[in-house]
């Protein structure tokens, strides 16, 4: 079973460049306090620095086996287009009535950045694996 053809693999690939980027977006977060990748963890620091490493493995995986680059770019976006989206919608839907106790209130330019970036990038990761998935489905 294929499941990236040659000409989506490699290094030319954006999604093996995205998570390459963690690297940048690890120093810029951390370092200069910029965070644009993980901005809807930023008042859980232990649950981002968690993600950071899952970013990474995910990076490694798809280094050491190039034909799994789909499947772990369509398991890692679903569970960043979820996180993504209950984020923004739990942020809507206390915009009024902001939670001291829960740290939730309006929506920051940070995390409507973290938004479009991290969610596009995930869209591509999750149509792409769909159809990889599709196109060359396991056999049993």
């Amino acid at each position: 079973m294929t499941l990236t053809s040659p000409r989506t693999s490699g290094s030319h690939d954006p999604l093996v460049a995205y998570y390459a980027a963690t690297a940048v977006f690890l120093l810029l977060d951390y370092g200069l306090d910029i965070n644009v990748r993980l901005a809807f963890l930023d008042t859980r620091p232990g649950m981002r620095a968690g993600y950071y490493g899952v970013l990474a493995a995910c990076f490694g995986l798809i280094l050491w086996r190039p034909g799994w680059a789909a499947v772990i770019g369509a398991f890692e976006s679903l569970v960043t287009l979820i996180a993504l989206i209950l984020s923004m919608a739990l942020r809507a839907m206390f915009l009024a009535d902001p939670l001291p106790e829960s740290q939730l209130g309006p929506v920051t330019v940070p995390e409507i950045v973290n938004f479009l970036l991290a969610g596009s990038i995930a869209n591509l990761a999750w149509l792409r694996g769909l159809r990889a998935l599709r196109d060359d489905p396991p056999h049993r």
